[in-house]
């Protein structure tokens, strides 16, 4: 009896379907194939192993190593909706497959690339302290010595990824001078996007404000920190909204108590946030608690995203929505899994 065609396995968790999923989205889906929906839990590794022999599709976080990809002679696509590439599968057995593993990280891009520039804009005039102050009668009263403008200063970009190229229509308006630092992308490739090619160190040597959104991979972890923020002018903006482990959080923290740079802060070195977490309460900083990237109106696009594009490989096509793991990379990257804290409220972002 020959197996039955077209089960597309869903292991969305820690993401609700209810949210990622509208009812337009679901039945499109469904025209796709049979759908075994699951919502609420990981999928138990029994359920998975006895579906994969027929699956065409895995949208979730489920691991998959070669054995398993062995039980899944028909798989077509794998989905991670948690919008990371977690180091949980097989890459290279399935670039060899031909069977792309994807992301829906690019739904993400558009609310962090606002919310940076709003963190930014806020640091650079002190907004959220003048709110402060006034509110408990300690008004700033035009004081304004140690503010400036955007407009017309050097800014800096480090990682062009989906957050970066997002970020940079955003600046344009600001300045002519945006200097961009991403060791993956060839140089010429960032000239032809009108941006300066930078080392690490001229992005926050010329920079009056310096936005970190790389990936943490095997080669930038911990790499900024102390002697970066000693090159930016006084009273400079720092904003840290990739991963924590993209810097030296200490040396970023002391940077900013002792008032050499002002940082915006929303990813932790441990999140949840402790409560003794010294972030909390130092001195010139905008803190978020890894929210940058979570608006509910954005939370369907995952579904859409992920339907646009098995619509697509179905029709022998490429994918073209969702971000795609290259395998050249993608063993380099240092993605943790995101703790279900951040991914049950949608006030908060992957």
């Amino acid at each position: 009896m020959s197996a039955p065609a077209g089960l597309i396995l869903l292991d969305p968790h820690p993401r609700r379907l209810d949210r990622i999923f509208d009812e337009p989205t679901k039945r499109r889906l469904e025209r796709l194939g049979r759908v075994l929906w699951h919502d609420g839990s990981p999928a138990p590794a029994d359920h998975l192993d006895r579906h994969l022999p027929h699956a065409i599709a895995v949208i979730g976080q489920s691991s998959l190593d070669r054995a398993r990809l062995d039980r899944a002679p028909h798989l077509r696509a794998v989905f991670n909706v948690e919008s990371n590439f977690l180091p949980n599968i097989d890459y290279a057995e399935c670039h060899r497959r031909g069977i792309p593993v994807l992301s829906t990280a690019p739904v993400y891009a558009r609310p962090v690339a606002e919310m940076v520039l709003a963190m930014a804009i806020s640091l650079a005039r002190r907004m959220h302290e003048a709110d402060a102050a006034l509110r408990v009668g300690r008004e700033f009263k035009g004081d304004n010595h140690d503010s400036f403008l955007l407009s017309g200063k050097p800014l800096a970009i480090v990682g062009l990824g989906n957050s970066g190229r997002a970020l940079l229509p955003l600046l344009r308006p600001f300045s002519r001078e945006i200097l961009v630092h991403d060791p993956w992308i060839h140089p010429s490739v960032l000239r032809d996007q009108d941006v300066i090619p930078a080392s690490l160190d001229e992005c926050f040597t010329r920079a009056r404000v310096v936005f970190l959104l790389a990936a943490v991979t095997s080669e930038n972890a911990g790499q900024i920190g102390e002697k970066h923020f000693a090159l930016m002018q006084p009273g400079s903006v720092v904003i840290l909204a990739s991963r924590a482990a993209l810097v030296n959080f200490p040396e970023l923290l002391a940077a900013s108590a002792r008032g050499h740079i002002r940082a915006g802060i929303d990813v932790w070195p441990e999140e949840p946030v402790p409560a003794d977490e010294p972030g909390r309460s130092t001195p010139n900083t905008l803190i978020q608690a890894h929210r940058c990237g979570s608006v509910p109106e954005i939370q369907p696009l995952i579904g859409q995203l992920v339907v646009d594009d098995l619509e697509n490989i179905l029709r022998g096509l490429p994918p073209q929505r969702c971000q795609r793991a290259t395998l050249e990379t993608v063993s380099k990257l240092r993605s943790i899994p995101v703790g279900a804290w951040s991914l049950s409220d949608t006030t908060r972002r992957p």
